[in-house]
């Protein structure tokens, strides 16, 4: 089984398109009102918009996005007006993460975790 694609909840999908874009995220698909597809700049994964009426409440979910030079990217970001919760900090499960709401308030967060991300120290062997 391998993740394909993710989508998310938006209110407004012409505002939310430009705001991905600058992410990095290319546009692939553009049914608006109602839905907009992105592919990932690296892999083959998927990444979708989906309008709807009212966002859901609570914590909600949280999108990783794994970036080789997170420091740079995020730098990049904040150049062209994008603004983050935390700047890239060093967290005790041994990833590298910034994070950052989209328009919606999805939680987004960029990261990199290297080895770690799979092969964290503590990993189970299921051999």
């Amino acid at each position: 089984m391998n993740l394909n694609q993710v989508t998310v909840p938006s209110l407004d999908l012409s505002k939310s398109i430009p705001f991905y874009e600058k992410l990095g995220l290319k546009l692939i698909v553009k049914a608006l009102p109602h839905y907009a597809r992105f592919e990932c700049p690296n892999g083959s994964s998927t990444f979708s918009l989906h309008q709807t009426e009212k966002l859901p409440k609570g914590e909600g979910i949280s999108i990783y996005f794994e970036c080789d030079h997170l420091d740079e990217k995020v730098q990049e970001l904040k150049q062209q007006g994008i603004s983050f919760e935390l700047a890239p900090t060093d967290q005790p499960w041994l990833w590298r993460e910034a994070r950052l709401k989209d328009l919606d308030g999805n939680q987004l967060i960029l990261f990199y975790a290297g080895e770690n991300r799979l092969n964290p120290p503590w990993r189970i062997d299921n051999t």
